[in-house]
């Protein structure tokens, strides 16, 4: 199908004629005579009657949320995550309960930078099961749930992160 702008006139082989009222990225909202607003893709077959130029007005915002999710996807580069202010230049201390033993000192920079490192991979690792061209739909959706229950385990280092949308969200009741 050709690109339609919204006020574009169609005739669909199931739910009759049509106007174009919303453009998404991958479909249009048209809303049928008979049938109500319908989304159909972009890529279905249908009978144009009267095409409008679509317009395209893409804000700074909208691209660069969709610049982040195709690097989030298609990159192993790791943003840039803040960790919060009152963690800055801390000392994580290993204390083991022996006390003939040394105990361990890590800067938790460095520990967080490692927390970081470990969710930008589950993420990489989400993205591959998820494109994967053999895997069944069930089998994909086992190993979700398994990186699902990591993510849930790691919510223990949410107090590290400086923002609340850069932190670990396990299973939703």
């Amino acid at each position: 199908m050709e690109l339609l702008g919204v006020g574009s006139r169609i005739n669909h082989p199931s739910f009759g004629v049509g106007v174009v009222i919303r453009l998404h990225k991958r479909i249009y909202d048209v809303c049928f005579i008979e049938g109500g607003i319908k989304p159909v893709s972009k890529d279905f077959s249908v009978e144009v009657i009267e095409a409008v130029e679509p317009e395209y007005s893409v804000s700074f915002t909208e691209a660069e949320d969709a610049l982040i999710k195709i690097l989030r996807e298609w990159s192993d580069v790791t943003e840039v995550v803040s960790m919060g202010d009152k963690w800055k230049n801390g000392m994580m201390v290993l204390r083991p309960a022996d006390k003939s033993l040394k105990e361990n000192e890590v800067p938790i920079d460095v520990f967080f930078n490692k927390i970081v490192m470990l969710r930008d991979r589950l993420r990489v690792m989400e993205q591959k099961i998820n494109a994967h061209k053999i895997l069944s739909n069930e089998e994909k959706v086992d190993l979700q749930q398994y990186i699902t229950r990591i993510y849930g385990s790691l919510t223990t280092f949410n107090v590290l992160f400086k923002h609340k949308g850069d932190q670990f969200e396990g299973q939703k009741s």
